[in-house]
């Protein structure tokens, strides 16, 4: 009788950690939130990399006049005099 019961008591464990592994909250889901984390920390590293090239372009802004100038210019499609600008189709048009 009482090697039954450990019996029993042991195919209940292992039947319980089956379901806990396979169900929902179990290794398919664990290996998801993985991924997720995965992805969500190279979209970090992207990110910080994006802040960094733009916090170097205001630092070059703020101390350079002939940067702001070219901004400037370019912003507000300002010519010098005798300055030609050519415009150019974009490449995703011209492959229609």
């Amino acid at each position: 009788m009482k090697r039954t019961g450990w019996v029993a008591a042991g195919t209940l464990a292992l039947a319980y950690g089956w379901i806990a592994l396979r169900g929902p909250q179990g290794l398919p889901a664990l290996l998801e939130k993985h991924r997720e984390i995965r992805r969500l920390e190279e979209q970090n590293a992207a990110l910080a990399h994006e802040n960094q090239l733009r916090r170097e372009r205001v630092i070059r802004l703020e101390s350079s006049r002939s940067e702001q100038e070219m901004e400037i210019r370019k912003q507000l499609k300002l010519l010098r005099p005798g300055e030609t600008t050519f415009i150019l189709p974009d490449a995703s048009n011209t492959s229609k």
